[in-house]
Formats: structure tokens, C-alpha cells, sequence
């Protein structure tokens, strides 16, 4: 079993930034690719980005590319997503997953461990 705990999250003004982190304590990180999804109310858990187990390949939803940018620290064991831009439609708990020996993949199904989620709110 694979713990992920996430952090970072919080309430921010539309055009401001957050960093959210993945902490994987006490794992061989570099095993797994990393992505990011949120759910927002009322809505399916949907794909926000991915990093391949080298960090040299990413994969980004449309809706997020240019404004998030996801990496990885492996000697940390910590996965981040860095947020720019945000916007009112950004708003949803945000889940890390961990997909052992994966590519970095945006299909939910992949990924094997998931965090608790964090929670970013974004005011307009």
C-alpha cells in the first residue's frame, strides 16, 4: 500500500497561484508515474496532469495546459503541481495518484493509490 498525502491547498483570488504537493513517505518514488485529477461539485473526478517516473514526459488537460505545471522531486519523494492563472472553474478537490510502473497516462483507471485530496477554491 502507497500513502499520499497531499498539501497546499486553500482559497485564492481568479488569477492567483497555489503549489499543491504529493508526499509519498518511505517509498522507491521513482517507480511510479504521478498524476493529478480533481472533482469538482457536481461533477466526474476528470484528468489534470500526469509525469512520467523520469519526469521528462508530461501530459496536461487542455483546460489547464499553459497555466498548471506539474514535477517531481524523487530524492523528496514529492510530486507537485504548480498553478498559475487560476480560474473560477479551477475550483475542486484536487487527488495525487500513483501508477506503479505506468507512463504518466490520464486514464483514471491506471493509477493504483490515491491521496485524500485537498481542497482549492478559487474567488472570482
Amino acid at each position: 500500500q502507497v500513502q499520499l498525502v497531499e498539501s497546499g491547498g486553500g482559497l485564492v483570488q481568479a488569477g492567483g497561484s497555489l503549489r499543491l504537493s504529493c508526499a509519498a513517505p518511505g517509498r522507491t518514488f521513482s517507480i511510479y508515474a504521478m498524476g493529478w485529477f480533481r472533482r469538482a461539485p457536481g461533477k466526474e473526478r476528470e484528468f489534470v496532469a500526469a509525469l512520467s517516473r523520469s519526469g521528462r514526459t508530461t501530459n496536461y488537460a487542455d483546460s489547464v495546459k499553459g497555466r498548471f505545471t506539474i514535477s517531481r522531486d524523487n530524492a523528496k519523494n514529492t510530486v507537485y503541481l504548480e498553478m498559475n492563472s487560476l480560474k473560477p472553474e479551477d475550483t475542486a478537490v484536487y487527488y495525487c495518484a500513483a501508477d506503479h510502473l505506468g507512463s504518466g497516462t490520464s486514464a483514471r483507471a491506471s493509477y493504483d493509490y490515491w491521496g485524500q485530496g485537498t481542497q482549492v477554491t478559487v474567488s472570482s
